[in-house]
């Protein structure tokens, strides 16, 4: 490799090179003498500044710097998917075997398994014309994901020769194509993409197909559209990680990304051991068969967790052009945030609020603009849902990364420390909280789910914002003084809060429901509050009603009707007229 420069000063990731060179913006570099991987983020006519996404300890002025001519790119190819990568696209377990526990500096390892062979089905012939997101062959990556591969966007031509079904490894010639300049092209099944370039689509569609999580607070009260934005922000302990974690694991999109942005080791270790082991509801299979883990732990290089967002986006946007749903998950955009600001520190930019950069908005706004749903190149649909945790410092939902996000998503999650510390979960607050997706989600709700899903729902929020209004009476003068009605409309509030918007990630039945069951259990509750204000119309007093069981035994109704016998809501609805019934006629 050709020396290009040499250093001139380092200032922890970032160092300098004085005087012209022939580097270019956004170019890949090597540093030093140990070959670590560096990117050019700066130029001017007498300075070259490069961000380095390794340790520098050890560096001196003088050492060589390297050009390799292209930007940071992510190979793509069968072989990602139940794997582990750090922030650049280098598998953890490759680096294991050759360095060990610690990632040794200026390691080198390829992304993808260079020697295994995939069996191949070529699915094109001689005399194909065939165009950028053209599928050219399939691969069974895994028992969950069929992998097809495809002509890099911008390539077009005629297919001159094929070579027949077989077994082949990731860069054997599959397909030779004739340019439009008559020049031939081989192509394999790797292609290598710049990860801060968006991958091409035809259009993008508007928001039209829920993604289905199993969490009832999530599908019923905030909702997220399959190629949507959401953001989970929440102080220390309010349960980020696990709701991320239970989306992961229950939503229905084809493929999950998890991006361990700057979290803490031990956090990631849990991911990692609790991610192989689990099975997925859908196949059977263990869930690693459709999912990707990003891992780039806190005492990472902050430049490393810089690019690990758009590492992840790039592998998710490779997917979605194969016809994927994609889910992704960012856990945590605020140590995303942290690391700009050290770096735009280190470069002595003017700072922002906070000491943040000035471009913050605009780099979040970049990462949260590549979701969507899309018809891709070859005609197929696909979709990207970016689900981003903000870690606020003490909670403190101004602070300029949750005001920033909250621009750029049109769903927010937000995490109560009170709800959390009470040991309800998820802590999400059905009043700080909101989704902007409901109306474009209002027909699919209304047509696949029951035609009255919207309208209970709209029901379930409105007492619920009864309840926070009573409750600022009650803290004042206490509940005795609240009329039979209200206190009909603090207890239905309770059994909502306890018996639907707390879910148990631990039981069997309650940790994923579907939206069958999560209907009829609004129905049945908002059916038990008009049989109750029935009866408080003809003078029954509540702290009567309060004496029965009933209300108790709607909110155990999660643990006790199993997910597979939703006619065992009938018994309730009987249970709930022989309470109306009873009560009538015993106070006749």
């Amino acid at each position: 490799m050709e020396q290009t420069a040499i250093l001139y000063g380092i200032n922890g990731p970032v160092c300098t090179i004085k005087g012209r060179t022939s580097l270019r913006m956004g170019e890949m570099v090597y540093v030093g003498k140990d070959y670590l991987v560096g990117e050019v983020i700066r130029l001017t006519s007498n300075e070259t500044t490069i961000q380095v996404y390794e340790e520098t300890s050890g560096l001196r002025p003088k050492d060589p710097v390297y050009g390799t001519g292209s930007g940071i790119f992510v190979t793509l190819a069968p072989g990602i998917i139940n794997n582990i990568f750090d922030g650049i696209e280098r598998p953890l377990s490759s680096i294991a075997k050759d360095s060990g526990i610690f990632i040794k500096r200026g390691i080198s390892v390829d992304s993808l398994d260079q020697k295994k062979k995939w069996d191949t089905h070529i699915t094109v012939q001689v005399g194909d014309k065939v165009f950028g997101g053209t599928v050219i062959a399939t691969v069974q990556e895994t028992p969950a994901i069929l992998h097809k591969v495809m002509v890099p966007p911008g390539i077009s031509g005629k297919v001159l020769s094929v070579v027949p079904d077989g077994a082949y490894t990731i860069h054997n010639p599959l397909v030779i194509l004739e340019l439009a300049d008559g020049s031939p092209k081989e192509l394999s099944m790797t292609q290598h993409w710049p990860i801060r370039t968006p991958r091409p689509y035809l259009k993008r569609y508007a928001a039209s197909r829920p993604l289905i999580t199993g969490q009832r607070i999530l599908d019923t009260l905030f909702p997220i559209a399959k190629g949507g934005t959401a953001a989970i922000p929440g102080g220390f302990g309010t349960g980020k990680t696990m709701t991320q974690h239970q989306i992961a694991k229950w939503s229905d999109a084809d493929l999950i990304i998890y991006i361990g942005c700057g979290e803490r080791g031990n956090e990631m270790t849990q991911v990692l051991e609790e991610f192989s082991e689990l099975v997925d509801p859908k196949t059977g299979n263990p869930l690693m068969d459709r999912t990707i883990l990003i891992a780039n732990t806190s005492n990472m290089p902050v430049a490393a967790r810089e690019a690990s967002i758009y590492t992840g986006l790039s592998l998710a946007e490779y997917y979605r052009d194969m016809g994927y749903h994609v889910a992704i998950m960012a856990d945590s955009t605020s140590r995303w945030a942290e690391a700009l600001r050290e770096l735009s520190g280190r470069l002595e930019e003017m700072p922002a609020e906070e000491g943040f950069p000035a471009y913050l908005a605009s780099r979040l706004s970049g990462f949260y603009e590549r979701a969507g749903y899309v018809q891709n190149l070859n005609g197929s649909d696909g979709s990207i849902t970016i689900i981003g945790a903000v870690s606020p410092q003490g909670g403190d939902f101004s602070e300029p990364v949750t005001q920033n996000t909250k621009r750029f998503v049109r769903c927010f999650w937000g995490l109560d420390k009170s709800l959390a510390y009470a040991r309800h979960y998820p802590a999400i607050h059905w009043l700080s909280s909101y989704s902007e997706y409901i109306g474009d989600l209002t027909d699919w709700y209304n047509s696949h789910v029951g035609p009255n899903f919207i309208q209970c729902r709209n029901r379930i929020i409105g007492i619920l914002n009864q309840e926070s209004s009573l409750m600022e009476i009650v803290k004042l003068i206490g509940s005795d003084v609240l009329p039979d009605d209200q206190k009909l409309t603090l207890e239905i509030a309770r059994v909502i809060r306890l018996g639907f918007l707390q879910q148990n990630a631990f039981h069997v039945e309650d940790t994923c429901v579907p939206l069958e069951k999560q209907l009829k259990m609004m129905e049945l509750i908002l059916y038990l509050y008009d049989q109750c204000k029935d009866l408080i119309d003809m003078g029954m007093p509540m702290s009567y009603l309060k004496q029965e069981s009933i209300f108790d035994d709607i909110i155990a109704i999660k643990y006790d009707v199993p997910n597979a016998k939703l006619s065992l809501f009938r018994k309730y609805w009987h249970q709930v007229d022989h309470f109306h019934d009873e009560v009538i006629a015993k106070n006749a």
